[in-house]
């Protein structure tokens, strides 16, 4: 997958956008397989999505990095999130059986 910006019209296409949609569509399909494509359109239905991925690409490069990286660990286990008295968003990860201790704490 390449990394290229993409522009979403929330309210309207401006008229003298000279983008056709049915390619720009047709071209961004054939970059995802048929189970990505139902992946993303199953996710993006969550309330809430679209504003926590412009959220996510807003922090800076190095948070972002260190919170991907936290979410994309193969670990079952449950991460358990709260905002504490100070702002602090702080994501933790237990083990069955282990006191909980923060692995991670994202201050912007």
């Amino acid at each position: 997958m390449s990394a290229e910006s993409v522009i979403v019209y929330l309210n309207r296409q401006p008229a003298d956008d000279p983008v056709d949609e049915t390619e720009w569509l047709l071209s961004a399909l054939g970059q995802f397989t048929g189970g990505e494509l139902r992946e993303l359109l199953y996710v993006a239905q969550e309330p809430g999505f679209f504003e926590i991925m412009r959220a996510m690409f807003a922090l800076p490069e190095q948070s972002r990095s260190v919170l991907q990286e936290f979410l994309a660990a193969e670990n079952p286990q449950s991460v358990h999130a709260a905002i504490e008295a100070d702002g602090k968003c702080v994501l933790r990860r237990s083990a069955p059986g282990q006191p909980e201790r923060p692995k991670l704490k994202i201050v912007e």
